[in-house]
């Protein structure tokens, strides 16, 4: 006869690395506090926000609840929200000025959901993701008063604040502005901001651990989404010590410092390389452009083609940027995403690819890209 013994942790996590993020937080921060009991520890960052989701989405409400979402996207954001039975409402980044939010695209966007969804929440990304525009205190504010004014609670995806390679680039966390803008919004807004191990220096997507960080939502609201985070009883104990390594790396004078921060600098240094050559090759061919990349870990450059290849793609019955990437995935080996499926402005193909990746890997995938590029540029011109 066999035995099997399982042994769960805290629903919210093992209390001592929850202490610990709590910890990080308050240090990232400023000193803004940070309380241990709104910190829930999750499998994955997207993980979190659906249980979040499932709290704000009412998919039997009429009209329906929406949640109002930038454009372009993580996409697997949106497909959560439909699939909870909620309603996106694209709010557009203005590529032009290297993909900023602006609070005018925000009410906008608020107008156009009239008659067809009642928005309960606003979805940021900083740093973005596609797009790598790293949001500044100024645009933050105001995004923190439209959210406070429009009464809608405030998810904020910050997976990325470690990837910033932008010289002037800063990450400031939303709790952060929010609790330094002081009272009544600092008592009012309702917050939930993201983070996650899969996207910095310790995961590396390998390892799936997020938490989710809730600020002035209502106690029977915190009972409720307590209840929700018990429902998976709790998140991998693998994915909890990542946490704990993220939000505690080795400090100088520990056996493992010398090894962290040599790794850690290199990973620095190589994205630094890649995005400034990602920004110089693309810029340097004709039907490209692309903004600096400030943060995040893509680059989404544009794509403007010849209206002979865009025909091309309309008689095969494919999106022009899907029909970019076929191309280049067969005759060049390269693969990267059709930029449609982050849902940027109709009529602005797009394609994503990682920056992430070894400077010599990087080298060779823009060569590639270079020349079949070069290549279908003339032969559709």
């Amino acid at each position: 006869m066999f035995r099997r013994e399982c042994s769960y942790t805290a629903t919210a996590g093992i209390p001592e690395i929850v202490h610990r993020i709590s910890e990080f937080i308050t240090k990232r921060d400023g000193g803004a506090p940070s309380d241990p009991e709104n910190i829930y520890i999750s499998p994955g960052s997207q993980w979190a926000l659906r249980n979040i989701l499932k709290v704000l989405l009412n998919s039997q409400a009429s009209p329906r609840t929406g949640v109002l979402t930038p454009g372009p996207c993580y996409p697997l954001t949106n497909f959560t929200i439909k699939g909870l039975g909620g309603v996106t409402v694209p709010y557009y980044l203005s590529e032009e000025q290297g993909w900023e939010l602006h609070v005018e695209e925000l009410h906008r966007a608020l107008d156009s959901a009239k008659g067809l969804c009642n928005p309960v929440a606003l979805y940021v990304i900083n740093p973005g993701n596609p797009t790598g525009y790293v949001q500044s205190r100024k645009t933050m504010q105001e995004v923190i008063r439209f959210a406070s004014e429009k009464r809608l609670s405030l998810l904020a995806d910050e997976v990325y604040q470690e990837c910033v390679h932008g010289e002037k680039s800063e990450f400031l966390s939303y709790k952060r502005v929010l609790s330094e803008m002081g009272p009544p919004l600092s008592d009012t807004v309702e917050l939930a901001s993201f983070h996650s191990a899969s996207k910095g220096f310790m995961g590396e997507c390998g390892l799936r651990g997020g938490y989710v960080e809730l600020v002035n939502l209502d106690p029977d609201v915190m009972k409720c989404i307590y209840k929700l985070f018990s429902t998976d009883t709790c998140a991998p104990v693998l994915s909890q010590i990542a946490l704990d390594l993220m939000t505690n790396p080795p400090q100088p004078g520990d056996p493992s410092y010398p090894l962290y921060s040599e790794e850690t600098q290199h990973i620095k240094t190589m994205m630094v390389h890649n995005v400034k050559r990602v920004f110089e090759v693309l810029n340097s061919l004709p039907g490209f452009s692309c903004k600096p990349v400030e943060g995040g870990g893509f680059a989404f450059p544009r794509l403007h083609l010849p209206p002979k290849a865009i025909q091309k793609a309309k008689e095969m019955e494919m999106e022009p940027d899907l029909f970019y990437c076929m191309r280049l995935l067969e005759e060049a080996g390269v693969l990267v995403k059709p930029g449609m499926e982050n849902g940027p402005k109709d009529g602005t193909p797009h394609i994503r690819f990682c920056i992430m990746n070894p400077e010599d890997t990087m080298e060779e995938m823009l060569s590639r890209l270079s020349s079949f590029h070069t290549q279908l540029m003339k032969d559709f011109s």
